[in-house]
């Protein structure tokens, strides 16, 4: 008698549970519809690769404000945190003894111009009575040595009115920068003297500002050889800054300097980049991270993440559906990630489908019907 079909399916089924075949195979694929995934179509392009880098905000210029004289700091002639322009009056400091100074000098000044007026009348009468000859020549050489002495203790007496006149005007303390000034370090009364180790007030200059970050000292040899420009070629060069709360900042930096010097503990170098600052949001000493860029990989393929695993020895893999829709395996030369993606050098092509969502579900061989993943809103603004 022969089995129904019904007797022989369930014959196959204890057969395969018994082997360890998948009943599916067992009972053959053209039994089932094939299952349906999801997948991302991939197109090659050049990926300009960066690396983070940690830094901290250094302002662009730093004054600190001394008294260059000495005396009482009788007033404060800005508010604290307030933006200065250079030469503004931000201390006065008692003039009154550097006035006595002035007028002392400016008398000096006087009577060595009437010194001088004598000694020059002398010379001249002394030369008219020696075309006479009434007196001799040393006479007038006397008299023309007593004038030149006269015009040098001028020249003396002046100097010392322009020197009491600069400490009479360094009384008032102006700021030797255009910046924004922090809060006054010392108060109205407090004697100061000149060249005092401790400041008056600090003035930075916050717009543009420099951003210092540590790079290694083989990246730097590459870049002065020139061989990350020559990678770099036409990709952006564009250095991205990430503020302290994870957020991007809205303005984009360039390298402007390197530290000529190699740390001899950790073998890094000091980068310095500069970074417009219109609204001040980056303060000195803030900590931010860098984007920077290192180089291009041409023809790359970015893979999406959800669609690579690893097999038994650790390779990365791709379930690939091919023209006929059978699912395909490639094994993949991972060289990092980027975002939600993998950069992929070999293994995957222009125009390859790669299974995103039901991974579980298929096995290679198998025909399966491909879908093509919608891109998210996010990665439409990507």
């Amino acid at each position: 008698m022969v089995p129904s079909r019904s007797a022989l399916k369930s014959i196959v089924l204890a057969a395969s549970l018994l082997s360890g075949i998948p009943a599916g195979v067992a009972l053959g694929q053209e039994d089932r519809p094939p299952t349906p995934v999801t997948v991302v179509t991939l197109a090659e392009q050049d990926v300009t690769l960066t690396s983070i880098l940690p830094g901290r905000v250094v302002a662009s210029g730093v004054a600190e404000v001394r008294p260059q004289v000495a005396g009482i700091i009788t007033e404060r002639l800005f508010e604290e945190g307030s933006f200065v322009t250079q030469g503004d009056e931000l201390y006065r400091i008692d003039p009154a003894s550097y006035e006595a100074q002035v007028a002392a000098a400016t008398a000096a000044v006087a009577q060595a111009e009437a010194t001088l007026s004598s000694a020059q009348k002398e010379s001249d009468r002394m030369q008219a009575l020696l075309e006479r000859r009434v007196v001799s020549q040393q006479n007038l050489d006397d008299a023309n040595a007593i004038r030149d002495a006269a015009a040098a203790a001028l020249q003396v007496a002046q100097a010392q009115l322009l020197a009491a006149n600069i400490d009479l005007d360094r009384t008032t303390i102006r700021a030797p920068l255009t910046g924004e000034v922090g809060r006054s370090l010392t108060t109205r009364g407090a004697l100061v003297t000149a060249g005092q180790a401790g400041a008056l007030a600090v003035i930075r200059q916050l717009d543009p500002v420099y951003v210092d970050v540590t790079q290694s000292a083989a990246e730097l040899i590459r870049w002065r050889r020139g061989e990350t420009q020559a990678e770099l070629g036409n990709a952006n060069r564009t250095v991205v800054l990430t503020l302290a709360d994870g957020e991007p900042y809205e303005f984009t930096g360039e390298l402007t300097a390197a530290e000529p010097h190699v740390d001899e503990q950790t073998g890094v170098v000091v980068l310095r980049l500069e970074f417009p600052n219109p609204d001040e949001l980056l303060l000195p000493g803030m900590y931010v991270q860098v984007e920077m860029p290192q180089g291009v990989i041409a023809n790359a393929v970015l893979a999406p993440q959800d669609g690579v695993t690893r097999d038994r020895r650790g390779r990365p893999i791709a379930l690939v559906v091919n023209e006929q829709n059978v699912i395909e395996e490639r094994t993949l030369t991972v060289v990092r990630n980027i975002g939600s993606d993998w950069i992929v050098s070999a293994g995957l092509e222009d125009g390859d489908r790669i299974i995103v969502e039901g991974l579980q579900m298929v096995g290679v061989g198998m025909t399966v019907v491909p879908e093509e993943r919608q891109p998210t809103q996010t990665q439409t603004e990507n």
